[in-house]
């Protein structure tokens, strides 16, 4: 038996369930990206709104490339379990927000379609830092990319979510319909401004006049997410199914916390997010450097240290005390001296909360799947905070360490000789950059600082930076993670 909508009243008492008539909701959000995140954040928030009444704001996600969510969803009813574990338990809910799926590259025309319609007032995205096909030292589109050289050529048939937006928006132009208001979701910083700049700019190069419409007229609100969401295992899926008493293809396994932080800027609408829990303001800037700098900055230099050395997940990487003592050390020596929070914000209190969630026993969030696209994230999680912190003329020691352990981690061997499975965008060169460089760290590191997408022009030529950095990656090689991190932590 599959979960079902049909399904639904045969389910367990103590699991929750859509508390709405699913026929009144009308979708009135796409969401392109829809993964495990979204799912365990956003989706359950509207969820709330659905549930409070809010009927015109269901949402229909889209996959840019891959069938697996749909192929999952779509024989659901498009209904899945939302798991939130914490060493005290387990707590399932079955989410019904979501009530369209589809994938891009099968149907552009269906979802271009959906993205036009008159009840659609948002898009909202979580494609991650390189969905967005800018560059992520500069923050502007990158005109080269090949996505976005064919969308360029092919507008009705785009590959890219900048391709989308743009077809989408120019759809709703024509057709006399305002703009959906485009509500990025993933780290990147200053999202909004970030991804309005690289719209605009795409626009621009369609059409001149097109290009000042969207300037003028399309809301690009930052805002700023955080859940700790895992990618779901097949153990997941069989013990959520087990407890539902039917099958459930795709769950979704995430932590108790939550935050969503969001400028308030939707010209055509939107939910009540505030009574669902998130926090709307002004200027999400100072949120977004603290998750970024504190969370991301530390799970990354969790992922790569942790990696090496030979711990599969991020609980079993801080159960190491020495571990543990390097990224709180990190976190209030080197990272919060950098964040100008508004008064009444309590960085002390979320520090702590950031080391219990990362030592949850019930997540198993592999390190090796945070260490993914590292080219992408060093800009935003770690390379922002070190520029500050170099700024001011203060050390970065143990954040140096982090690019060291990306550095050591992209030379492609691990510490037992072992191949390591690198997913980035920059997979081939730096596999080419490791194999000219050697394992030899006086040698590898200046050739990985010479990547200027990842690194800019100032920091490869600041001793400030390339010392700590090429010392720490010289003890990786030499000693292993192990005995570094141990030497940093004291």
């Amino acid at each position: 038996m599959r979960l079902s909508r049909a399904q639904l009243g045969l389910l367990p008492p103590r699991i929750g369930r859509p508390a709405y008539d699913l026929d009144k909701t009308r979708i009135g959000i796409v969401h392109l990206g829809i993964g495990a995140f979204h799912r365990a954040h956003q989706a359950m928030m509207i969820e709330d709104c659905l549930a409070r009444g809010e009927t015109g704001w269901a949402i229909a996600g889209a996959s840019l490339r891959s069938p697996d969510t749909r192929d999952a969803l779509e024989p659901q009813d498009n209904l899945y379990t939302l798991s939130v574990r914490s060493a005290a338990g387990e707590d399932l809910r079955v989410i019904g927000a979501v009530r369209e799926s589809h994938v891009a590259r099968e149907n552009p025309a269906a979802l271009l379609a959906r993205m036009a319609a008159p009840d659609t007032k948002i898009v909202s995205l979580t494609v991650t830092e390189k969905g967005y096909c800018h560059d992520p030292a500069t923050g502007t589109l990158n005109e080269a990319h090949p996505d976005i050289l064919h969308d360029l050529a092919h507008p009705d048939a785009p590959r890219s979510a900048i391709g989308y937006l743009a077809r989408a928006l120019r759809l709703r132009r024509v057709a006399g319909l305002a703009p959906f208001t485009v509500l990025c979701c993933d780290n990147l910083p200053s999202n909004g401004r970030t991804v309005k700049r690289v719209i605009d700019r795409f626009a621009a190069l369609i059409d001149k006049d097109f290009g000042a419409w969207v300037a003028g007229e399309v809301a690009c609100p930052s805002s700023m997410v955080d859940r700790i969401v895992p990618a779901t295992t097949d153990e997941d899926r069989a013990r959520i199914s087990a407890l539902l008493g039917m099958e459930d293809r795709w769950p979704v396994v995430t932590e108790p916390f939550l935050q969503w932080v969001i400028e308030d800027r939707f010209p055509q609408g939107r939910p009540d997010l505030a009574a669902s829990g998130a926090e709307m303001a002004a200027d999400v800037t100072p949120f977004e450097h603290m998750k970024l700098r504190l969370l991301n900055g530390s799970h990354s230099t969790i992922a790569y240290l942790g990696y090496l050395a030979g711990y599969e997940t991020v609980s079993d990487t801080v159960a190491d005390p020495d571990f543990a003592r390097l990224i709180r050390a990190m976190m209030d020596d080197e990272i919060t001296p950098t964040l100008h929070m508004p008064a009444g914000a309590n960085l002390a209190g979320y520090k702590d909360a950031l080391m219990a969630r990362f030592a949850n026993p019930a997540l198993r969030h592999r390190t090796w799947q945070i260490a993914m696209d590292g080219s992408q994230k060093l800009p935003q999680r770690l390379l922002g905070t070190i520029r500050d912190r170099l700024a001011k003329g203060a050390p970065i020691d143990r954040l140096a360490l982090g690019i060291a352990g990306w550095m050591r981690y992209v030379s492609g061997t691990d510490e037992k000789g072992a191949a390591i499975d690198i997913r980035d965008p920059l997979a081939e060169k730096l596999a080419t950059v490791a194999a000219n460089a050697g394992p030899a760290a006086e040698r590898l590191a200046p050739a990985l600082m010479d990547i200027a997408e990842i690194f800019g022009t100032d920091l490869p030529a600041d001793p400030r930076f390339t010392n700590p950095v090429l010392a720490g990656l010289e003890s990786l090689f030499a000693k292993g993670a192990k005995q570094t991190v141990a030497a940093r932590a004291r």
